[in-house]
């Protein structure tokens, strides 16, 4: 990206180096050939992470990290802006009225976990061997003609063809629940019915997966005793991001800055 056709960012006298807004665009999306799109979002961003750090240093707040991650914390900048957030940013409980307001709007939203009792044939593959990828999605494909020509025969194709354990139970994996699988089976899981089989191979990080959903158990709506605690925090949350991004206008609106625009892209 040519720099040079972008203008310098100015933030209350502070020149900011057009490397920092290069980086920066890395973060943001633009449609093809537009980069003065993705450069003019970079910019905003930039803008404001500067605006909160001369604001954090006007009011002399000292960097504090925080752990994040195993052994990994935050750097002084963003401990700096955590910081001036936890000041600046005041959130009020919500009222027992609202929350159960907020309940009832859908309830069925608060439910336990499904349980999905699931068979499965697996192609095994490494994604990273293209030719073995592709191998085994071919003979994927042709189970799943079989499959599809004679659903009652699931098991045994499954004991004959599956490069899983389970072949030895007919491809059956038994009640798996949210996050026993990985995310991409995982999903496919959300959708499938009762009796329902994947009309195509699905892939994943250990290959191509030809799905049966045995039986699924939805789970039962939550009592509004078991999720207040949750809904209060998701209000608190809601809350804070409203109360935040008024505060972070109101510095835009009090400050000198060139080379960023914050009309609606």
């Amino acid at each position: 990206m040519n720099s040079a056709l972008f203008p310098d960012l100015v933030v209350n006298g502070e020149k900011i180096p057009h490397a920092i807004v290069a980086n920066e665009t890395q973060n943001h999306d633009a449609p093809s050939g537009k980069p003065g799109i993705a450069w003019r979002k970079a910019a905003n961003a930039v803008a404001i992470r500067t605006l909160l750090l001369q604001e954090a240093k006007a009011l002399a707040l000292v960097p504090d990290p925080i752990e994040v991650g195993p052994g990994q914390y935050e750097t002084d900048e963003e401990a700096l802006i955590r910081g001036l957030l936890d000041e600046a940013v005041d959130v009020g409980t919500p009222e027992d009225e609202d929350i159960v307001a907020e309940w009832e709007k859908d309830p069925e939203r608060f439910r336990a976990p499904p349980l999905w009792e699931v068979s499965h044939i697996l192609c095994a593959a490494d994604p990273r061997d293209k030719a073995a990828t592709d191998k085994a999605m071919q003979h994927a494909e042709s189970l799943s003609i079989l499959v599809t020509a004679n659903p009652k025969a699931f098991a045994d194709i499954a004991a004959k063809e599956s490069d899983c354990s389970s072949k030895l139970l007919g491809g059956a994996l038994g009640q798996l629940g949210p996050s026993d699988t990985v995310p991409e089976f995982e999903a496919v899981l959300r959708h499938l019915v009762e009796g329902e089989v994947t009309n195509a191979p699905v892939q994943t990080r250990h290959g191509w997966h030809i799905i049966r959903m045995d039986a699924v158990a939805k789970g039962e709506v939550l009592p509004f005793r078991a999720v207040r605690q949750k809904i209060t925090e998701a209000m608190e949350k809601a809350e804070w991001a409203s109360n935040a991004r008024v505060f972070v206008k109101a510095l835009v609106e009090s400050a000198e800055i060139q080379g960023a625009d914050f009309k609606p892209i």
